[in-house]
């Protein structure tokens, strides 16, 4: 679908937490897209009250889709809620509303309907409670596109911020499970797809990206470890012969120095507590999580539910900082537009 200005569709996420509250504030907010909230309006309306914001909704028609400019008006596709929202109280019945959500805005951007989605925060641990087996955004988005997936047989999730993109070789896996997670194989295709994704959504032609090891001092020619001579060198080898810029593997303590960093345009730690306290620590609250890998733009906030600040934030209090929403929106635009202009290109 050709458009001057990309469609951007943002789910409200769990309805009891910070996600709607993040919603009605970006209807204050001009952007350079047109916006589309997936989310129950009347939900919206309520929470808008609660905050002492005014807050206009405009039913989503494909007809209808103007430039976000900001003026207290959102453009609203409605996903009826299963039962009325509290504020801060988790409620299973609203479980499947939220995949819901997430369902409509992934298949609209399939449909080329939508540009690229952008996600609130879920309550994993509600939505598991409902009966309703659930790990993440990353998961269910890479289940419901699987049938567009046809090189992309794994998903990567990388954050980016303060000038900084820290993708993941593994995600949330306890510790002592990460040494077995991470084979040639996985590696291999992790890289393929951050090197791709660079390429082809954030048009970088020859990306340069420093590989970290994963034992102290890159395991230290064998002394504290063998992973970086018997599995990461030798795939970070091949991949190199075929003219990819790899670096590494390097110890993750000086990876992040400046005159490593100077010259990368993307990280890849091994496990996720190895590579995002530093980027939280550059970036925190304006952070943004992209999952690589998709066949559409997914980009999402870095933070969580914040159940305990959901409805309170009076207008002008300044409780609730909107910039990690704000951030991912604008980073998806941007990525929207580099995919417009290949295909223009192409």
């Amino acid at each position: 679908m050709s458009r001057s200005l990309p469609t951007i569709a943002i789910t409200a996420g769990e309805p009891a937490g910070i996600g709607p509250d993040l919603c009605v504030m970006l209807a204050h907010k001009s952007l350079n897209a047109s916006v589309v909230v997936v989310a129950d309006a009347e939900m919206l309306k309520a929470r808008a009250v609660q905050l002492k914001l005014s807050l206009k909704i405009t039913p989503y028609t494909p007809n209808n889709i103007k430039k976000h400019i900001g003026n207290g008006t959102l453009t609203v596709l409605n996903i009826p809620i299963s039962t009325p929202v509290i504020a801060g109280s988790l409620d299973a019945r609203n479980s499947q509303y939220v995949l819901e959500t997430l369902k409509r805005a992934a298949l609209g951007c399939l449909e080329n309907v939508f540009d690229a989605m952008v996600t609130a925060p879920v309550h994993k641990g509600v939505i598991n409670d409902a009966g309703i087996a659930f790990s993440g955004h990353t998961e269910f988005l890479a289940e419901l596109t699987k049938e567009s997936q046809t090189n992309t047989p794994q998903v990567v999730m990388m954050l980016v911020g303060s000038g900084l993109r820290v993708a993941l070789a593994t995600t949330h896996l306890a510790l002592k499970d990460v040494p077995a997670a991470i084979t040639q194989n996985s590696l291999e295709t992790t890289i393929r797809i951050l090197h791709h994704d660079l390429v082809h959504k954030f048009s970088l032609d020859n990306p340069r990206i420093l590989v970290a090891g994963l034992n102290p001092h890159a395991g230290e020619d064998g002394y504290l470890g063998r992973e970086e001579i018997e599995v990461i060198n030798p795939v970070l080898e091949k991949l190199r012969a075929e003219g990819m810029q790899l670096i590494g593997a390097l110890p993750a303590d000086t990876l992040f120095a400046k005159h490593h960093l100077s010259k990368a345009d993307a990280v890849l730690a091994m496990y996720h507590d190895q590579g995002l306290p530093v980027l939280k620590h550059a970036s925190f609250g304006e952070g943004v999580n992209v999952t690589l890998g998709l066949p559409i733009i997914r980009t999402s906030v870095d933070h969580g539910t914040a159940l305990g600040l959901a409805g309170k934030n009076s207008a002008g209090t300044g409780n609730i900082e909107i910039g990690s929403m704000l951030a991912a929106i604008e980073l998806a635009i941007t990525l929207a537009n580099n995919k417009s202009k290949s295909a223009i290109n192409s």
